[in-house]
């Protein structure tokens, strides 16, 4: 047993089959000796020494192992388990302390390395628990420069070293491996202890029995060398299992943030915040160890990338997760109707909800409406068990998905919804480095190919890198992401080439090559056909299957019309890229359109991955096609050179989704109130039949597809 200040130190050193020294622990090989020996400190007396090998699951050696240790896997064969090995530790030392009249004791190593790098990873990978006393000990390294502040520096110490220090004896072929460790230290204790010295161990290192869930404020201060990035994380791993990979060091409470792609879902990646830069330099040398099969790569962050992770300022998150060491699930798909009642009747008798309504968080837009996200707080791991086991069960007419969670994806998810904006400002003028215009294909005309079965982190530039030297005959803004009716990403994407033979060489050159993990299709395929998907139809065997149209007075061939753009994000209608939205016709428009100042972020992928609610993506550029910044000055010049205005044309146009089925102009025009309406005239914008024309021209001026 340990207490806060023992009577007796039990002197402890361990050797792993691979590296040794200042790497002992790093290369994720087992333990295969453990000696120790008891040292009573006010009658500065010494127990047995032991010595005991331990029968690893690989027996095989590094070549420094066996160099340094002399020992072979013959020896190591008829050794026992590392957990009988410290059952017969436990019970030896309990043995000494009662013929030495002791009856507490702290473990002593020669640094961190063996209790926090080797000892608590290996006996947390093979699932059985390490006794009290291995979480609480001190480092001699530390000590002995606290006795000796002239002494080298703690990083710079060995056993040897401080040996020499000393004047001690240093010869170590005269014991064997181990032996001589644990008599050097037992002798710089000793000499510690003297009266000339007379030091006292009073606090020793700690490992801290579990991770700490808990808010962050984006109001912190997080030191830059106590962060770390982990990658290659299962995607179903939680806050706990990063926690466990990383067992034996300190995680600072909430230190735990796993990182979310544009989608909302996990990407892999964790920011781990560690209790100070000590334990964040040992996080490093696990770089590559395995969680599972997996190996996970670790590198430095910064504390700025911890906080917008892991950060929020939301009042009522914080009083949420002010319930410090609960379980977090998180619900998705539930119904916009559904209640906190609904919530809890859905969970049952058999996972009570901490708190009842108090445990439960839904997350809503700004201006109110539901997500059909919620997080649930849990009291235990078994409540929340019981919680999981319900997963895509039906809730109204809907099934809903459960995850565990985490305090800090809770501050993104809510963070991410609360910043969208309800209808994006005008970003910073972008000048065309290319200038042309572009349109949307149309036609029969089989200049398009259609991409099939990419996968779902896919980008614009894996798409370009996918084409290699065909990427030189795609037409400018000529990629086009096709998402589904939730925003995600749904694996097609079409490409408008420079012509029919071009979109031919591309599909015959790029048919069933690899992607990622994963083949794609590559089909040849016309304007028209390329139209009615990015419209919401689709392309199957039979033909095109026109898009959904619940407008009677557009029928589905007027979609057919649409010939300049496709549907495009509100945000993107709002900037007014000419080609995008081209200005309404005039009498006296020319027929050579002049160039003008075109309006699109820096980024275009942008357009798409911020705001995945809209279906389908917007035209991207190719990264060929290079934009720039325009300075104030050159965007004034460019508007007065052209006659252009500045600011968007008016008649922009907006897809909304998700309305109730008997929503009527009324109702929309009330969602609008305050806004200003857009005019009347839309002949230039798109080319209606007189039925649909008469509907668009009466005095409510908004247009609704």
């Amino acid at each position: 047993m340990t207490a806060s200040r023992s009577d007796s130190l039990v002197v402890l050193f361990g050797a792993t089959a691979g590296a040794y020294g200042a790497k002992l622990g790093s290369d994720e090989r087992e333990l295969i000796l453990l000696v120790w020996q008891v040292v009573d400190l006010p009658g500065k007396k010494v127990g047995t020494l032991h010595k005991s090998l331990v029968k690893a699951d690989n027996l095989e050696l590094s070549d420094q192992c066996r160099e340094v240790s002399g020992l072979t896997p013959e020896g190591l064969g008829k050794a026992e388990p590392l957990d009988r090995v410290l059952q017969q530790f436990i019970q030896l030392v309990s043995s000494d302390l009662k013929v030495l009249g002791r009856s507490s004791y702290t473990l002593c190593s020669d640094g961190q390395l063996l209790i926090r790098q080797v000892l608590h990873p290996e006996t947390s990978k093979k699932n059985f628990l390490l006794s009290d006393c291995f979480y609480s000990f001190y480092d001699l390294r530390k000590e002995f420069h606290t006795c000796y502040p002239s002494s080298a520096a703690v990083k710079d110490q060995t056993i040897k070293t401080m040996a020499e220090y000393l004047g001690l004896g240093t010869d170590e072929t005269e014991e064997d491996f181990g032996v001589w460790q644990v008599k050097t230290m037992v002798a710089i204790i000793f000499s510690m202890l003297s009266e000339s010295c007379n030091h006292i161990f009073t606090e020793p290192e700690t490992v801290k029995y579990k991770y700490e869930t808990g808010p962050c404020s984006k109001s912190e201060t997080v030191d830059n060398e106590t962060v770390i990035r982990a990658r290659g994380l299962p995607w179903q791993s939680s806050d706990q299992d990063i926690a466990r990979f990383f067992k034996g060091l300190n995680i600072a409470k909430g230190g735990v943030a796993l990182c979310l792609n544009a989608q909302g879902r996990r990407n892999g990646e964790a920011l781990v915040r560690f209790v100070n830069s000590e334990q964040r330099d040992l996080a490093l040398e696990r770089h590559k160890h395995h969680m599972g099969s997996r190996y996970i790569e670790v590198y430095k962050a910064t504390g700025e990338e911890f906080l917008k992770i892991a950060g929020g300022t939301s009042n009522e998150v914080a009083q949420f997760l002010s319930k410090e060491n609960q379980v977090i699930i998180r619900m998705r798909g539930l119904p916009f109707t559904a209640t906190q009642e609904d919530v809890l009747g859905f969970l049952g008798p058999e996972c009570p909800v901490t708190g009842g309504k108090e445990g439960l968080l839904f997350v809503k837009y700004p201006d109110g409406r539901p997500t059909g996200d919620a997080f649930v707080l849990f009291s235990c791991e078994e409540y929340a068990q019981n919680a999981l086991k319900k997963h895509k069960e039906i809730l109204g007419k809907r099934y809903i998905e459960l995850f565990r969670s985490t305090a800090a994806e809770v501050q993104q998810v809510l963070n991410r919804y609360m910043s969208t904006p309800l209808i994006p400002t005008l970003p910073t003028p972008i000048i065309p480095v290319i200038p042309p215009p572009y349109t949307i294909a149309t036609g029969s005309i089989r200049d398009c190919v259609r991409l099939r079965g990419l996968p779902y982190t896919a980008g614009i530039d894996d798409i370009l890198e996918f084409m290699g030297d065909a990427t030189a005959d795609i037409k400018p803004h000529g990629v086009h992401m096709v998402l589904n009716q939730q925003g995600r990403p749904s694996g097609d994407a079409f490409i408008q080439m420079k012509s029919a033979d071009k979109a031919f060489m591309v599909a015959q050159k790029c048919h069933k090559k690899m992607m990622k993990d994963r083949y794609v299709e590559v089909f040849q395929c016309s304007g028209e056909e390329m139209n009615f998907v990015l419209m919401g139809g689709t392309l199957n065997r039979s033909g095109l299957s026109p898009p959904p149209c619940k407008l009677p007075c557009l029928s589905p061939p007027a979609y057919a019309a649409f010939q300049t753009a496709a549907v495009i994000p509100a945000e993107a209608a709002l900037y007014q890229p000419q080609a995008l939205l081209p200005a309404a016709r005039t009498p006296q428009a020319s027929a050579a359109a002049p160039p003008t100042v075109t309006y699109y972020p820096a980024q275009a992928a942008q357009l798409y991955m911020n705001y995945t609610a809209y279906y389908p993506s917007p035209p991207v550029s190719p990264t060929t096609v290079g934009y720039i910044a325009a300075p104030p000055g050159a965007v004034a010049a460019a508007a007065t050179a052209t006659h252009t205005p500045i600011l968007p044309q008016p008649g922009a146009l907006v897809r909304m989704q998700g309305l109730p089925y008997n929503t009527g102009m009324k109702e929309i025009l009330s969602f609008f109130q305050g806004y200003q309406y857009a005019p009347d005239d839309y002949n230039g914008l798109i080319q209606l039949s007189d039925q649909a024309r008469s509907v668009l021209q009466a005095p409510k001026e908004w247009v609704c597809l």
